[in-house]
């Protein structure tokens, strides 16, 4: 195996790890599911760091690790919620933001073309965000010591970057698309 493919296998890694998680939660064992959600977190940092620091980027791996994280994050919420772990409005929001992310760069590719997507500060910090209180909520439930606040400061943290971070895509990719239009248009 070719070093380079290093971080694109923590991305199916992550992948894989995405059903142990959700069978964990469902059985309530929650310090296993901190353990494996912990490595999964851990190992969206990883990959960027591999990729990046030894220039081990590819096209495929522009496209597994949103998708990871989004496979990870969509199905952990939704379980959560399912448990009554964590509100369901919170969830909505979160799962709702990257539903229409991805409904907005299939229209985009359909109609403008090829979707250059990198992810953006605001969306790095809503992930980082949005593992951070996944951990904490798995944490309440295994140790019930981790204080309420902090699940509180959190949640609020996921609501505002998950909100900000929408809004920025659909503000860059409205810009792109009006561009793109503009170029197409015959000169007069």
């Amino acid at each position: 195996m070719n070093l380079s493919a290093v971080p694109n296998v923590i991305c199916v890694m992550r992948m894989a790890l995405a059903v142990p998680i959700v069978w964990l939660l469902a059985e309530g064992h929650y310090g296993a599911t901190l353990l494996l959600f912990g490595i999964a977190a851990a190992s969206d940092g990883l990959d960027g760091y591999l990729a990046k620091t030894f220039n081990w980027t590819s096209e495929l791996g522009k496209v597994l690790d949103p998708v990871a994280d989004k496979l990870l994050l969509v199905s952990v919420f939704i379980t959560l919620t399912w448990l009554g772990l964590v509100p369901l409005w919170l969830a909505a929001v979160a799962v709702g933001r990257d539903v229409i992310i991805g409904v907005g760069a299939w229209v985009y590719k359909e109609m403008f073309g090829p979707v250059e997507g990198r992810p953006t500060m605001p969306s790095k910090l809503n992930t980082l965000i949005q593992l951070l209180f996944v951990i904490a909520v798995v944490g309440r439930a295994a140790y019930p010591n981790v204080p309420e606040w902090l699940i509180i400061t959190l949640g609020a943290m996921v609501f505002v970057t998950t909100v900000v971070s929408g809004v920025d895509y659909i503000r860059i990719y409205a810009r792109k698309a009006i561009a793109v239009s503009r170029a197409r248009r015959p000169a007069v």
